[in-house]
């Protein structure tokens, strides 16, 4: 048992800023608090499974513990709603933490345009700066898999960046 203590404080101690920097960046503090404690209290159930590489799993697990707590947020939103006789509209509370930090951030526009596995993958490789082979295994798929998202996905932000791009209007006047 002191053995699982120790390896566990160990994976806290050298993981805990990175977890909590992975949730920060899709939920408010609050929230990303919770999603990180779940998410070592699952590693803490599953001490004997830690990889040999545990940031790709703890963040597998944080991604994982996120989508619990947004299930939970919106039920509450829905039951509240409910409570008041209202419809629930959009609530800010969803949005990723970096689409408040960065509004008017080309590239951030961007990303908000592709579809949620084209910016999970892309903010996997970097803002948490994983290999493909890090980044597959916390998303479940293949290497081969997470290289081809991974191609589509840049070509699609490309594709939307150089769309964003406004054109230079002709002023009218001939260059010699």
């Amino acid at each position: 048992m002191a053995h699982n203590e120790e390896q566990f404080r160990a994976l806290y101690e050298d993981h805990y800023a990175q977890v909590l920097a992975f949730a920060l960046r899709r939920i408010s503090q609050p929230y990303a608090q919770d999603v990180v404690a779940e998410a070592f209290l699952v590693a803490w159930r599953r001490i004997e499974s830690i990889p040999a590489e545990p940031l790709p799993w703890l963040y597998a697990l944080a991604r994982n513990a996120l989508a619990n707590q947004r299930r939970t947020l919106r039920r509450q939103d829905q039951l509240k709603a409910h409570m008041d006789g209202v419809t629930p509209h959009s609530s800010a509370i969803y949005r990723d933490h970096a689409d408040g930090i960065a509004e008017a951030d080309a590239v951030e526009t961007a990303m908000r345009r592709l579809g949620r596995r084209d910016q999970e993958l892309l903010y996997l490789i970097a803002w948490e700066d994983l290999k493909v082979a890090d980044a597959a295994e916390v998303l479940g798929c293949s290497v081969t898999t997470a290289k081809v998202r991974l191609y589509r996905a840049r070509r699609r932000l490309a594709k939307l960046l150089s769309d964003d791009v406004p054109e230079v209007p002709n002023s009218g006047v001939a260059r010699r």
